[in-house]
Parts: structure tokens; sequence; C-alpha cells
């Protein structure tokens, strides 16, 4: 057993530790309210602008922006969200095993099963240190990386990032653009996900669209079907085609503003639960050392009055 002093040494040392775990946690909890009230507030603009799209888009037939034209997967851009920093128990693990999982089965996950068609490339766009340095672990060619980006981050931040994706697809290097990212539950629940931004699919805005903007009502309101939706006429001034493009960037930029919104929010829950778990456990290895060492303390004080009975005996 160990000595009295090397176990006081070791709670002393759990200790520290834990006053370390528990100040992470109050402020991971600070910053998952905050990110978390950004995330609810854009999921509102993020539904009425969706209506206003797919109002105007009926007529997309007659429009062939880039961004709205299905071309033969050649290349295929990921943007990929992550976090600067561990410490946020299974944030980054999950997002990156999904991406690799993609990677490992792309032909199949884009063209819906396996075929004979040519293999194509994928290119990264690492959003996070630790996503970048996993995806050049494994080999992966990344075109662009952003670590700067603040935790309260605005729309015009994301700027740079949606530019980049729109003019790589529309100078024709890329023909899909995805991203992955983490799509915030709850604080105990996050789902990695990824996501097809470019070309604008209709049918995957509308599904994310409806799933978050559910989340925002009430309870007994969810689940109940959509009420129908009423025609709008719309007069164009201009060149439509242009107002229309104009609108899906737009659209698309704000996708990826609420996706990185979403991550956020998931990556400082999942850290704040991970700071819990860590000064639960400190507390709970701290009582079990404490037990360790009231007992060796016993067993020295025994010891000792054994001695000195054995020693009193000895002299009588």
């Amino acid at each position: 057993m160990a000595s009295t002093k090397e176990i006081k040494r070791r709670i002393k040392s759990v200790k520290s530790t834990k006053k370390i775990t528990k100040a992470m946690e109050l402020v991971a909890a600070s910053k998952m309210k905050r990110a978390v009230s950004s995330t609810l507030a854009s999921r509102l603009y993020a539904e009425y602008s969706w209506e206003v799209l797919t109002s105007i888009a009926k007529n997309t037939e007659k429009i062939t922006h880039p961004l709205f034209v299905e071309r033969e997967v050649k290349n295929i851009l990921l943007l990929l969200i992550t976090s600067n920093r561990g410490l946020c128990g299974a944030y980054n693990t999950q997002v990156i095993k999904k991406v690799l999982a993609f990677l490992q089965n792309s032909q199949k996950t884009v063209f819906g099963e396996e075929s004979k068609r040519p293999s194509f490339g994928i290119d990264i766009v690492a959003i996070g240190k630790k996503g970048d340095v996993m995806m050049r672990r494994v080999g992966k060619n990344i075109i662009a990386s952003f670590f700067e980006l603040p935790s309260n981050v605005s729309l015009f931040d994301i700027i740079p990032i949606s530019e980049l994706a729109v003019n790589e697809y529309n100078l024709l290097n890329y023909d899909k653009v995805l991203v992955a990212y983490t799509d915030f539950v709850s604080a105990l629940s996050q789902k990695p996900n990824i996501k097809q931004i470019i070309p604008v699919s209709k049918t995957d805005l509308k599904e994310l669209i409806e799933k978050v903007a559910e989340a925002g009502l009430p309870r007994e309101e969810r689940g109940r079907p959509a009420s129908a939706e009423k025609p709008v006429d719309y007069l164009f001034e201009g060149d439509q085609e242009a107002l229309i493009g104009s609108l899906a960037e737009k659209i698309t930029r704000m996708q990826i503003y609420q996706m990185f919104l979403e991550s956020n929010a998931s990556e400082q829950s999942s850290r704040m639960v991970a700071m819990k778990n860590a000064s639960d456990a400190a507390g709970e290895m701290i009582d079990d050392l404490t037990l360790v060492f009231n007992k060796a303390r016993q067993s020295n004080i025994t010891r000792e009055i054994s001695e000195i009975s054995a020693g009193m005996a000895s002299v009588n």
C-alpha cells in the first residue's frame, strides 16, 4: 500500500485537476448558452428564406443558373467543420468518422449503388484544426483551411467560405459541394451529418429547414402535417435568372452559416458534458483516495499501538 504522504500528494493533484475541469465546464456552459441562442434564432430566418426560395423557384425549369444545374460528378468539394481544440468529448471523432466512412464508400454514396462509373476526386476545405490534421494524415488534398473564425461567428465571417464554394462550382472545378458538420439536437445529443449545398437541391433544403423549424415548435405541435402552401404570384423586374441566382447564393451562404452555428453549439455542449464528466470522475477518485488514505492512516496507528504495547509488555 502506498504511503500516506504519497496518497495525500495524489489527492492534492486530483483536486487541482478538478478545479480546472470545473472552470472549463462553467466556461463551456456559458458559451453553449450563447451558441444555442444564436442557432435557434437563425433557424427562423432559414425557415422564412426557404419559403421565399421555394415560392419563387416554381419556374426553376426555365432557369439555367449553374447553382441549379445537376452535372455529371467528376470532382467533389467537401467542407469539413471541426473544432480547433480538443477536450470536447466525441464531437470531433464523430464527424471525422462520418467523413472517413463517406470517403471510403463515396462511389456508392454519390451514385446510389456500386457502378463502373469513373472514379472522382474529393478535395477538402478544413474549417477547424482537428479536421485539417486528420485529413492530412489520411492523405487527402486540402485546398484551403480556416482556423481563425470566432466562436460567436457572424454571417459576414462566412462570406470567404461561401464565395470559395460558389466560385469553385461556377468555374466547373467541382460538380458537387458538400458540408460535413454536426447537428445540434440537445446538450446531450449531437448528430454528425453530410449535406449537399451545391447544386441547390430543393428536396434536401426543404427537409433540413422543416427539421430545424420543427425543433423550435411547441412539443404538442411537432409532427403535425404542414398546412397547404398558398400560391403567390411574383412580378419580376429585371433579369429573373439573375435574381434567382443571387437568392440561391444567399441561401447557400445561409446554409453554411447555419451549419457552422449547429457545429459550434454541438462543440460547446459536448465540451461542457465532457468537463462535467471529468469533474465527477475526479470527485469519485478523491473519495476513493480519501478512503485509501484513511485506511492507511488507521493501519499505521494500529501498528504503532501494537508496537508500543509490545514494548511495554517486554519491559514488564
